[in-house]
């Protein structure tokens, strides 16, 4: 069911009548249609995990808990609407000995205005209708248009009328969240000149292609792509000693959940060469079980991937487990040298989506280094050494790799908290910013200051009545105010 250009324009303009009210609303007004959306999400929890069940295949008990996540994103946002810093408020007040004389400047952060959210296939609540990027948006003061993934389009369509219902019920305005299906119809609503900015969770191809769109509008807006990560592991002399087994058992477990189809998911691990991890791992991947993916495109691309990998003369198989069923995928562990990654990356570094994982022997310290320089820009980076361990060097490049290193466990799973960074360097992302967390909110807005400005004109946040109650910074000192005050 494709959106045509007609009905995508009517949703458009209803968006556009809508943002000036998002705009406008109040903390406690906007806080409370956030928490409505939460609400309404889990009021029809059993209807909508059956319905993302049928398309998905991910199961019960993975879909309930990703409709937590969703709320409680929801609810996050709305917390730190309430909360207030995100605004990021800052006054100067005017002084005319000053050199030259200063004018009095208050600063705020307001809502770019309607966003295009693209919905992501493999989490098919958290980053899609609802997920954090539409709560962002929302949370920041925008109408959101989201792009239905074609992997769960009846979810899609259900989920946007139980939010946009909730949401209107809660007194937001219509045209507050609207949903349009079809290529076209998003390579037309990143184009389309009421869109502000964009957020996107998919493919690198399919994000660089949006990204070029989003570029080339006669007035280039924002796009927030997360797109492609291999997630580099170092795994030192030391570690594999002390707890080789555990880490070799917890790899297993990491590359497999959910199918290998997390963002997450470590698909390139630096072992020291004869150290005996290759059988370890062999050992627990034997009985590991894969699954059916999540659509039909990546189920072709799993085994294509897996040929392109093998291709490689450096590259063996190290194990496989079972597919678990027909058309799943099965579990693969492969194996290279650091030299070769050092030389090829462009082969043995593309990120194979599905449960996969590359063990890369490196002999020596400056075999390790040359072949994580070569490592794209990643999500995330994980260490596993000692406490005496030389990783310095080692350390220094994974911090310009990823946006989250990892010290303990593996990088599945990402935590919606106030500090989470959830982006990286290019491919990873093509911005510096996260999309989950509560600083994903910093993605939808836009600094505007007022000079000199009457205080009846001055938006609410930014007369002195209400800045007694929110954080700020006046004349370069921060005040906080306390808690029941």
């Amino acid at each position: 069911m494709n959106t045509t250009t007609a009905e995508l324009d009517g949703l458009a303009v209803a968006a556009a009548a809508a943002a000036p009210v998002w705009r406008a609303s109040s903390a406690s007004q906007r806080a409370s249609w956030l928490r409505a959306a939460a609400d309404g999400l889990e009021a029809h929890i059993d209807e909508l995990v059956g319905i993302a069940d049928e398309e998905t295949r991910l199961g019960e008990v993975r879909l309930r808990g990703e409709v937590g996540r969703t709320t409680g994103q929801l609810r996050l946002f709305a917390a730190a609407v309430e909360e207030g810093s995100y605004l990021e408020l800052t006054i100067d007040d005017a002084d005319p000995s000053a050199t030259p004389p200063r004018p009095e400047l208050r600063r705020t952060l307001t809502g770019v205005g309607p966003v295009a959210v693209f919905s992501a296939s493999n989490f098919p609540f958290a980053f899609s209708v609802a997920g954090g990027d539409t709560a962002s948006a929302l949370a920041a003061g925008n109408p959101v248009i989201v792009k239905a993934h074609s992997g769960h389009p009846r979810l899609s369509r259900r989920t946007a009328d139980v939010v946009a219902a909730a949401l209107e019920a809660a007194g937001a305005p219509a045209g507050s969240l609207a949903l349009v299906e079809g290529r076209e119809a998003g390579n037309l609503l990143v184009r389309h000149p009421v869109i502000q900015a964009a957020g996107f969770t998919g493919s690198l191809g399919g994000g660089r292609a949006l990204f070029d769109l989003a570029s080339g509008r006669p007035d280039p807006i924002p796009f927030y792509g997360e797109l492609g990560s291999v997630n580099p592991v170092v795994v030192t002399d030391a570690a594999l000693a002390a707890r080789g087994e555990a880490l070799a058992q917890g790899l297993v477990g990491s590359f497999t959940l959910g199918v290998g189809q997390f963002c997450t998911k470590p698909g390139v691990v630096f072992v020291p060469a004869g150290g005996g991890f290759e059988e370890l791992v062999a050992g627990f991947a034997a009985g590991a079980t894969g699954g059916p993916l999540l659509t039909d495109r990546i189920t072709d691309a799993f085994p294509a991937g897996i040929a392109h990998l093998e291709a490689d003369p450096s590259v063996a198989v190290v194990a496989r487990g079972a597919a678990g069923g027909t058309d799943a995928a099965q579990p693969i562990v492969l194996s290279t040298d650091a030299a070769a990654v050092a030389a090829r990356p462009e082969t043995l570094l593309e990120e194979c989506f599905g449960p996969v994982t590359l063990l890369v022997r490196y002999s020596s310290r400056d075999e390790l280094l040359a072949a994580l320089e070569a490592v794209p820009g990643s999500l995330t980076a994980t260490l596993h050494s000692e406490p005496g361990d030389d990783v310095a060097a080692a350390l220094a490049v994974l911090e310009r790799k990823a946006g989250r290193v990892l010290f303990a466990g593996w990088p599945t799973g990402v935590a919606v908290t106030w500090s989470q960074h959830h982006g990286g360097p290019w491919p990873a992302t093509t911005s510096l910013h996260t999309s989950v967390g509560a600083s994903a909110i910093r993605r939808f807005l836009r600094p505007i200051v007022f000079q000199d400005a009457p205080v009846e004109l001055l938006p609410p946040q930014l007369r002195d009545d209400a800045l007694a109650g929110l954080p700020h910074r006046r004349n370069g000192v921060l005040r906080v105010p306390q808690p029941g005050r």
